[in-house]
């Protein structure tokens, strides 16, 4: 079986791209055999990354945001490219009360890793302070598990 599948979109920088990216990224997964399950834990951490790129940074040139993923055998690497903000993104320990901040805490928790770049290439660079205008890369690996189709054999007093 080959696992190996990578996608990218760019799409415009505003809420309803969130959707349009989750909903992608999850039928790549499934459609390469990735559980449902670890195929859905990857699509709510592209959302976080997206809402937060959104909330907390400016847009790549085009009013847009870069999304791209390459499942590998056992993980997936998500990541969201924006053009930067005053400060790089980290976990916030919100108070039971707060109605946000917990985006990257979920993403921490689901993920292997993590992590932020300044981009030159796609993935890869290195890791610096965000400065606006520039373009930083968020990135996730997470696990993933394969579902399997056991072979169904029909057999009848037929057949013998």
């Amino acid at each position: 079986m080959e696992v190996a599948t990578s996608g990218m979109l760019v799409l415009p920088y505003t809420a309803s791209s969130v959707g349009i990216a989750r909903r992608r990224l999850i039928a790549d997964l499934t459609g390469a055999g990735v559980r449902e399950g670890a195929a859905c834990d990857a699509g709510l951490v592209i959302s976080e990354l997206i809402s937060n790129a959104l909330r907390h940074a400016s847009p790549l040139p085009g009013n847009s945001v870069r999304i791209s993923w390459d499942l590998r055998a056992d993980r997936v690497t998500v990541a969201v490219s924006d053009g930067g903000a005053e400060s790089v993104p980290r976990v916030h320990k919100p108070k039971r009360s707060a109605l946000g901040g917990r985006g990257l805490g979920i993403v921490d928790r689901l993920s292997i890793r993590w992590g932020v770049e300044e981009c030159r290439d796609g993935f890869g660079g290195d890791e610096k302070t965000a400065d606006a205008g520039s373009e930083i890369t968020v990135w996730a690996e997470l696990p993933v598990k394969y579902t399997t189709v056991p072979a169904l054999v029909i057999a009848s007093s037929r057949d013998a």
